[in-house]
């Protein structure tokens, strides 16, 4: 193996090392319970997000379903472990696929018109999700410990439409002043996601014998809160770090 091949593939081993990591951070650090499903919601797909964006299907496909897979078993949804390990992976392959492979539209405006579009949309879904679904009394665990709520908190359902205004605001934003084909990035993550709540839809229905209906509108607003997290994070690393592009 020449020292170009070696250093590549030590390399990759340590970027899935450490993303596998972050991924599994970022799911044991704060979750919510979902007792129709015996599901929890979870911040964890902002790293998958992140790590597929930055680095492509391969690394996000094996970073991703390899540390959701440990936080499934170190928060004791072991039930859950070896579907996650599927569902997340080709989560993330298809997000980092997907991103690197934007359609060819030569009219920079026609780009800023659909990044717009997508902004109002995703803004709009994620009021729509966080009122109706993470309003009222929200139980919050934080860390491993599931046995008794951190905190209890009472969320108003108003509350949502202001984060939703403003994610789609500052989508619109990115896109006009300097990246028009921000609209595919957010198109590639959401097909990844998808891919994530039929994933687990198929898995709990089928597999578990659970209402897993009650779930669909969870992992959606799991994905919509990823994707809102991640797109900062990741222009932030690419302007340190341009050899990421």
């Amino acid at each position: 193996m020449s020292s170009d091949r070696f250093s590549l593939t030590t390399y990759r081993a340590a970027a899935i090392g450490v993303f596998a990591a972050l991924v599994c951070v970022a799911t044991l650090v704060f979750t919510i319970y979902v007792p129709q499903t015996r599901g929890f919601f979870n911040i964890g797909e902002t790293m998958i997000y992140v790590t597929a964006l930055l680095f492509g299907p391969a690394i996000g496909g094996i970073a991703g379903g390899l540390g959701s897979m440990i936080a499934d078993i170190l928060l004791g949804y072991t039930y859950y472990a070896p579907a996650t390990l599927v569902i997340k992976a080709s989560e993330g392959a298809i997000v980092g696929f997907l991103s690197r492979r934007a359609p060819k539209i030569e009219s920079r405006n026609r780009w800023k018109l659909y990044t717009v579009l997508i902004g109002i949309f995703i803004g709009a879904l994620l009021s729509v999700i966080g009122s109706t679904y993470y309003s009222g009394s929200v139980e919050l665990y934080l860390g491993i410990s599931q046995d008794q709520p951190t905190t209890t908190i009472y969320i108003p359902a108003e509350v949502w439409y202001i984060p939703g205004a403003l994610v789609a605001a500052f989508i619109a934003l990115i896109g006009f002043v300097s990246d028009p084909q921000l609209g595919w990035t957010i198109i590639s993550v959401i097909l990844g996601g998808l891919t994530m709540v039929v994933g687990y839809f198929l898995y709990e229905q089928f597999f578990l014998g659970v209402f897993a209906f009650a779930e669909i509108p969870v992992n959606i607003g799991q994905m919509i809160v990823g994707l809102v997290v991640s797109l900062p994070i990741v222009r932030t690393v690419r302007r340190y770090f341009p050899s990421l592009k």
